[in-house]
Formats: structure tokens, C-alpha cells, sequence
């Protein structure tokens, strides 16, 4: 086994024979940013753009694959695990399998091993090792997660080992009983999970959050699908939102230092990211709405499935392989980032929701009961175009703003955020980042200075200052008047030619958030029901 310079006394410490697999021949263990991007480029993994980032093509698969996810039904987790089709079963002897399969795969070959840690809190934080022999996907890993020191990596002892082989596929997957020839699975008494027949980096990222979302709620700690940032007078805010409702830009705020842009936990010291990276959608991006994520795609960051031409231009409008196109870079891209990832106990909370039916308002503040409804609902609106076969928009409703990645029972994450709402005094805000003026097609996109308005009048507190009135039918609390906003906005209803048309749309989204909300009828002492839409 050959092994980068860097390294050698790491090797003779550890010489991953713990791994099973035979006959690596170079090990590139956590080697650094210049020797991925030669890797990459000698390779023909990537090309090198005019922002200085290597762009990658992650084949068929431009995001996650859900179906094709699964946990070893076993004692004890299995009396944890949510099971259903967010968290599907699967065999420990069909696991056993896959593994071996996975080891066979990897052997004989170049590997690239990254040692990294989820959680910057250092009570509550993973120690994760990731095993790959793609050089973008260890790009991806360094960006992604938090990168030890070289004299924490002396001492390294993976908590979790995630094998990835991403070329190879299960022939057997019709036997097996599984959806296809893909799998991303995770054992959770062995610590170690598997992808096969995807390229996909989320994947990779999501997967350990998935893990954590498991480990952390059974140690009394929360772990949140969410981005932080801080203020000068270390005021810490959570924006919760699913993907294209504006968490990562709204976050990367001039005014403020960014802790993280997707993934974190709150324990009794306070809020921590999980990770040591951002992870950006770049469709449409533009330097002037965005100048932080724009400025962050330079050199190391690791741009996923955009459109570059020959000579390295890159048309950030261009859809044709996909809507989901991203970046990764190491926070520290960002100029205005906490350095230790952690803060304080939150002041504010903020869901952020793009509603395609042009109904909710741009900002409404909720009690603790409603605070508890909407993140349980986790609204959204998926807008036409975005996906195949959807041509009008389509309420998403995904518990916790999250629910494919909680191996737990949402009402689980749930009561442990409205204890830490209660405990330390939190005020929680809706924000609507979608549309206003009719919905998709007939209104336009809620203006992302108006949207940052309102975020600003919560954040410096001026929000409690305003006259609020009564939104009807959802109940919820809209003030009458913010600072740099047009008043007539904040009302949606004012903005509608067709006001019968409006109502008859707010009728039809609150029957939406009724039915959805069955589903935590009778469970436990989660009835949140008449917080919600009243009809």
C-alpha cells in the first residue's frame, strides 16, 4: 500500500485494515485542497470554470434518491426507527451482502480516505470517515464536513465508517425486494452505511444527517434541517425551510456572521453546525442578489451539474441537465462566518415557506401551539417546471422541514423544539418567500429586498413594534407596517385583483394543511390541530 507523504505517520498508526478491503494501492488520506484539484483535473473528473471552481457532472442522478433508502431492521434501533416509506427496512443478511459486495468493489483500487467531524460542539459531535476512490466525492467531503487538525487526526477513531462506490450497482436488487439497483443503506448497531449506483455528493451529506437525526433526539438533544446566523449582540436566528425557499440567502446575511447554511443541533449549551461547508442551489444566481454564495464559488469550491462551456463560462440559467444544480465550499468562503460554528441559545426562529398560491402573508408571528403546527406541517409549494409531469403549483408538506432525512417520529423533534421555545423564550416568525399578487403564472416572486426587510424588522426586533392584525381562517398574527416594505404587500389579499379568487385559494390551502395534519391525530399529546386553519 502506498500511501501521500502527508500522511505516513497516520499510516503507522492506523493502516485501515479494519476497512476489509484488499489490496488498496495508493491511500490518499485527507489530502489537501491542490492535491483534489489535480486529482480531479488529471482524471477527467471535472473542468476548471472561470471562477476558479471545478464543475463535476454527477451522471443520471442530479439529487437524492429516497426510494432507494434504507435502515438493517434490528434490536435495539428498531423500536426507534419511524418505519414507512421515508424509512424503509431492510435485512441484515441483504446488508451483509451489499457490504461485502462494496469491499470487493473498492479493492485493488486508489482510495481516497477523509476523516472529518459532524457537530462542532465538541459533547454532542461525530467522528465520521468517509471511504471513496473518487477524488471530487473526497472534495466534496472536505467541504462538506468539519476538518480535523493534523493532531486531531493523530488520534482519529471513526464513530460511523460510510463506504462509497458509486460506479457500482445490485444486479440482485429484484431478489432483494429493493426498488432498484441503487442503494443507500445505514446499519446502525455497526456504524457504518453504504451507497452504490449513485454520484450524487447529497447523498453523502444528507446520509450522515440522517444519522445524526437518529443519535442526538435519544440523547435529549435537537437536530434541525436549518441554517444560523448571528448578530452583534450574539443573537442567534434559525431559518427553517425546504430546498428553494431561500435558507442558505437568506443566512448569508452582510449584517451578520454565518454559523451554517443547512444542518444543525441545539444542546444545552446552545446551537452548533453540524457541518464545516455550505452547500448552495445555483440555479439562476445572480452577483448582485447573492454576492456571498457568488463570491464564495472560487477556488476549492466544488460546483455540481451547471452548465460550463469550453472555455470554462458558466450559464448559471441554464437548466437542462437539472433545476437542482449546487456549490460546495468551506464556510470560510464566506466572509462574515463564525469561526467556531457555535452560538448561543436562538432569540428568533424563522420558517420560511414558498408558497406558489400566492395565499400566505409575507411575515406572520405564531404563538408556541402555532410554532409547533407549521413545523410540523414544514410547508412548501413546488412550482411548475421543477420537476417533470408538474405544471401547476403542488403543496409539499414535510414534517420538521425535513422528514425525508428523520429516522425518528416527527412529534419526537417536535416536542424537543417546543421545550427549547419554552425553556429559553424563543420567538418564532412565518415568512413567505413565494408569491404575491395571484399565484405561480399570474403573481410574481416575492421580492427578495421586501423578504429581507421583514427578516431585518425581526432580527433588530422593530416587528414588536407594529400594529398587527388578524389573518383570517389560518389565525395568524400580520403586522400592519414595516420598515423599507409597501404596506399593501402584507396583507396578501390586498395584492389580488380577484379577491373572490383569493378566497376561494385560501379556502383551498388551509383544506391542504386540515388533511395533512390528520396524520398526528391521537398521537401522544401532540394535538396541535386548532392551531392550525379553521374552517
Amino acid at each position: 500500500m502506498e500511501i501521500n507523504d502527508f500522511d505516513k505517520l497516520k499510516m503507522e498508526i492506523n493502516d485501515f485494515d479494519e476497512l476489509g478491503i484488499r489490496d488498496i494501492k495508493k491511500v490518499y488520506y485527507n489530502p489537501d485542497y491542490e492535491t483534489l484539484f489535480r486529482h480531479e483535473i488529471e482524471q477527467r473528473e471535472g473542468v476548471v470554470t472561470e471562477l476558479g471552481a471545478v464543475a463535476v457532472d454527477t451522471g443520471i442522478f442530479t439529487g437524492r434518491s429516497p426510494k432507494d433508502k434504507y435502515f438493517v431492521k434490528q434490536p435495539p434501533s428498531e423500536k426507534y426507527i419511524a418505519w414507512g416509506d421515508v424509512n424503509q427496512p431492510i435485512s441484515k443478511e441483504i446488508f451483509d451482502e451489499l457490504l461485502h459486495n462494496v469491499k470487493e468493489y473498492l479493492s485493488g483500487k486508489d482510495l481516497y480516505i477523509m476523516d472529518a467531524f459532524v457537530g462542532a460542539s465538541e459533547e454532542s459531535r461525530r467522528s465520521i470517515r468517509v471511504v471513496t476512490e473518487i477524488a471530487w466525492q473526497a472534495h466534496f467531503v472536505k467541504n462538506m464536513f468539519i476538518r480535523p487538525t493534523e493532531e486531531e487526526l493523530k488520534n482519529f477513531h471513526p464513530d460511523f465508517t460510510l463506504y462509497v462506490a458509486a460506479n457500482l450497482k445490485n444486479s440482485r436488487y429484484r431478489e432483494h425486494g429493493l426498488n432498484s439497483d441503487v442503494f443507500i443503506v445505514f446499519n446502525i448497531e455497526e456504524n457504518i452505511g453504504i451507497i452504490g449506483g449513485t454520484w450524487y455528493g447529497g447523498e453523502i451529506k444528507k446520509g450522515i444527517f440522517s444519522m445524526m437525526n437518529y443519535w442526538l433526539p435519544l440523547e435529549g438533544k435537537l437536530s434541525m434541517h436549518c441554517s444560523a446566523n448571528i448578530g452583534e449582540e450574539d443573537d442567534v436566528a434559525l431559518f427553517f425551510g425546504l430546498s428553494g425557499t431561500g435558507k442558505t440567502t437568506l443566512s448569508a446575511d452582510p449584517k451578520r456572521r454565518l454559523i451554517g447554511d443547512d444542518e444543525h443541533g441545539w444542546d444545552d449549551e446552545g446551537i452548533f453546525n453540524f457541518e464545516g461547508g455550505c452547500y448552495a442551489k445555483v440555479i439562476d444566481l445572480d452577483s448582485k442578489d447573492e454576492p456571498d454564495i457568488y463570491a464564495a464559488i472560487r477556488r476549492n469550491a466544488l460546483l455540481e451539474n451547471v452548465a460550463v462551456d469550453s472555455k470554462g463560462w458558466i450559464d448559471f440559467k441554464n437548466r437542462s441537465k437539472t433545476e437542482n444544480t449546487r456549490v460546495s465550499y468551506p464556510i470560510y468562503h464566506i466572509c462574515k462566518h463564525k469561526e467556531d460554528l457555535k452560538g448561543p441559545h436562538p432569540k428568533n426562529i424563522i420558517f420560511l415557506s414558498a408558497d406558489a398560491f400566492g395565499v400566505l402573508p409575507p411575515v406572520s408571528k405564531l404563538t408556541k401551539e402555532q410554532a409547533m403546527y407549521y413545523f410540523l406541517s414544514g410547508y412548501t409549494a413546488k412550482v411548475a417546471g421543477t420537476e417533470r409531469g408538474i405544471d401547476e403549483p403542488v403543496a409539499t408538506f414535510s414534517a420538521c422541514f425535513g422528514e425525508a432525512f428523520l429516522p425518528l417520529h416527527p412529534t419526537v423533534y417536535a416536542k424537543l423544539l417546543g421545550e427549547k421555545i419554552e425553556e429559553h423564550n424563543v420567538h418564532v416568525y412565518l415568512v413567505n418567500t413565494g408569491w404575491t399578487g395571484g399565484p405561480y403564472g399570474v403573481g410574481e416572486r416575492m421580492k427578495l429586498s421586501d423578504t429581507r426587510a421583514c427578516i431585518d424588522a425581526i432580527l433588530d426586533g422593530s416587528i414588536n413594534e407594529a400594529e398587527f392584525e388578524n389573518f383570517p381562517i389560518f389565525n395568524l398574527s400580520i403586522p400592519k407596517a414595516i420598515r423599507g416594505v409597501d404596506s399593501s404587500i402584507l396583507n396578501p389579499r390586498n395584492t389580488w385583483e380577484d379577491k373572490e379568487a383569493y378566497d376561494q385559494q385560501l379556502k383551498m390551502l388551509a383544506e391542504l394543511f386540515i388533511e395533512n395534519f390528520k396524520r398526528y391525530k391521537g398521537y401522544g399529546n401532540f394535538d396541535y390541530s386548532k392551531a392550525g386553519p379553521q374552517l
